[in-house]
């Protein structure tokens, strides 16, 4: 069963060489890692590129796109059956993929558990889940949810769903969209066991989670945007 690893990265030289440390091992040689790059102005690729493993692929954005559309860009290009997201500052556990591929035996996506970590990656909180309260289901994960982009697995017809990505990424981010499908036509397996050292820091482009600082209004609204979205493609099947 071949593996792609799907990779958003922009300016991440700090942390990525690491991260990829962390992933190449567990993967077997004819698995991918993608990595999307939205125009990095850093040493981003010339450090991807200086570790010379035939499992990475490249591909360059033609302008900066933002995180969602630069993770569509990574899940446009994959061409293994089970799909793991990656971010660029994290640190998988070395029996994370072996953990996720028992959960997606009976289920198409798997979410693990995550260890926060700072900069430095020194502990913060033993369990994501634990503080946030992550629990299964459409309508709580619909209303909030708690699931990390970067802790997902998934086989990859949920992609026949999924994709193209909603075009409004202000209202719909890539990890809930992901995860609201995944709940709403599929069906989806928490893996109680933190599998990723998720680094939390000045600079992630996402909130993990966190408390929404958005309006009621505003909170109505990706609500009502995201549910007509996700009702369009009860009958539409993507090709992929």
């Amino acid at each position: 069963m071949m593996i792609s690893v799907c990779i958003a990265t922009y300016n991440g030289e700090k942390y990525i060489l690491e991260q990829l440390n962390s992933i190449l091992p567990q993967l077997c040689y004819d698995d991918e890692v993608i990595i999307s790059d939205d125009l990095s102005t850093d040493a981003t690729l010339a450090i991807i590129e200086s570790i010379n493993d035939h499992r990475i692929k490249i591909y360059i954005n033609e302008q900066n796109y933002g995180y969602s559309k630069n993770f569509e860009n990574a899940l446009n290009k994959v061409k293994g059956e089970v799909i793991f997201i990656a971010d660029q500052d994290d640190v998988w556990y070395p029996n994370k993929v072996q953990r996720m591929l028992k959960a997606l035996e009976n289920a198409e996506m798997a979410i693990s558990d995550a260890t926060g970590v700072d900069e430095n990656l020194k502990p913060l909180y033993p369990s994501h889940f634990e503080i946030h309260q992550t629990k299964q289901g459409f309508w709580v994960n619909f209303l909030k949810t708690r699931y990390i982009g970067a802790c997902m697995a998934f086989k990859k017809e949920l992609l026949q769903k999924a994709l193209p990505l909603p075009s409004n990424f202000r209202l719909c981010a890539y990890d809930y969209w992901l995860a609201i499908i995944a709940e709403y036509y599929f069906s989806v397996n928490l893996v109680n066991e933190p599998l990723l050292k998720y680094r939390r820091h000045n600079n992630n482009a996402s909130s993990g989670g966190t408390s929404s600082h958005n309006s009621l209004f505003k909170k109505i609204e990706i609500r009502i945007y995201a549910m007509r979205e996700l009702l369009k493609r009860k009958n539409n099947v993507s090709e992929i």
